[in-house]
């Protein structure tokens, strides 16, 4: 391929990016919201992100109301994590502290990735998206 090709389709393998970026969000965080539910898990949280200066070094998932140990039993650190890069991808803003009601995650985050999937003509099936295994490629903007 020549470079002036390449270039010449710079803008629209952008757009097919950012596209399986939010596909990508959307999978897993329909996953994470499904889990929640089937669990059972309600109540406010708060998610602060990593922290080095106050010594945090990974994000933390503190239950508002409700039962610390219950947030502990069904969220390991990397669940966390991936919550937080999930919450500030969606938001725009990472490294931002969320507070949320666990019941409301599909609402708060869920449904604007599905909106900006549709807006782009992508038809979000809810059965397919739920048995499709994404690659695990790394995100970008």
């Amino acid at each position: 391929m020549k470079l002036s090709q390449l270039l010449l389709q710079r803008e629209a393998m952008l757009r097919q990016a950012r596209l399986a970026n939010l596909a990508f969000a959307y999978w897993h965080l329909d996953r994470l919201v499904a889990r929640i539910a089937g669990a059972g898990l309600r109540g406010t949280v708060c998610l602060q992100p990593a922290d080095p200066a106050v010594e945090r070094l990974w994000p933390l998932l503190t239950a508002l109301d409700g039962s610390q140990s219950v947030i502990e039993e069904h969220f390991t650190d990397e669940n966390i994590l991936e919550l937080a890069d999930l919450v500030g991808f969606v938001t725009g803003e990472e490294m931002v502290e969320a507070t949320f009601r666990l019941e409301d995650m599909a609402a708060k985050y869920l449904q604007p990735l599905r909106h900006k999937l549709e807006q782009a003509g992508i038809d979000v099936e809810a059965s397919a998206h739920r048995r499709a295994e994404p690659r695990t490629d790394h995100r970008e903007g």
